[in-house]
């Protein structure tokens, strides 16, 4: 009986009243009263953890002092920042009796909606997770498409480089042989231009007229004229 006894003492000082063995951590957190507002219920919280986003209006919550674990007072979230939440607490009057229930006091948190979204918000992340890995596969193969598309272009690029080069040498090729041909053009005619002024300075030379006499104009009257 004694050892029962000392037992039931043991759990019963691990685990405070009302607060069960198998709870999860996941679902406890603390903070610091920084505002009481008792004509309306309501008090408002200084919290600092990243969890907090998991906490939403209506949620319930349970808290106690550290020095005094065997009471819990009872309160859900009507609203919350990044570093308050804002508690309607029912029975305030009971809190003020068996807590230490004033500005500044620390207390431990609990709540089971907590841990439940808390679950939630981890079966999101594993779905979200696949999908990720999944979008990052895709990405991977696109990626690769992209890789072997610029090997691509950059290989018919050398290609036609290539065959740009040939092709301009080509042209040059081609471009050179007519300025030979232009400048034996040339040449060419300049010698038949030449040749052909020798032949024009010999017709002058030898340029034989079809009368010897010449129409001798004296007079006014073209009656009057003659040839000598």
């Amino acid at each position: 009986m004694k050892i029962f006894s000392l037992a039931l003492f043991l759990l019963t000082s691990l685990f405070p009243v009302g607060i069960k063995a198998e709870l999860s951590e996941e679902g406890f957190f603390s903070g610091r009263l920084s505002r009481i507002n008792k004509d309306i219920s309501v008090v408002r919280v200084k919290v600092d953890f990243d969890n907090i986003k998991y906490l939403n209006p209506k949620d319930k919550i349970e808290f106690w002092d550290e020095k005094n674990a065997s009471q819990k007072c009872k309160g859900y979230i009507v609203g919350r920042t990044s570093e308050y939440l804002l508690l309607k607490v029912p029975e305030m009057t009971f809190c003020e009796k068996y807590l230490y229930f004033t500005t500044g006091a620390y207390f431990k948190f609990y709540s089971e909606d907590l841990l439940n979204n808390v679950k939630m918000g981890k079966e999101v992340v594993t779905i979200l997770l696949k999908k990720r890995m999944a979008v990052h596969g895709q990405m991977d193969i696109k990626n690769k498409e992209i890789t072997s598309h610029i090997e691509k272009v950059n290989a018919i690029n050398a290609r036609y480089q290539t065959l740009r080069e040939k092709l301009d040498q080509e042209w040059q090729k081609e471009i050179h042989a007519l300025d030979e041909d232009k400048t034996y053009a040339v040449r060419s005619y300049k010698d038949l231009e030449r040749r052909r002024d020798e032949i024009d300075q010999k017709l002058e030379q030898y340029k034989i007229k079809d009368e010897n006499l010449t129409l001798d104009r004296w007079s006014l009257d073209s009656n009057l004229y003659f040839k000598k």
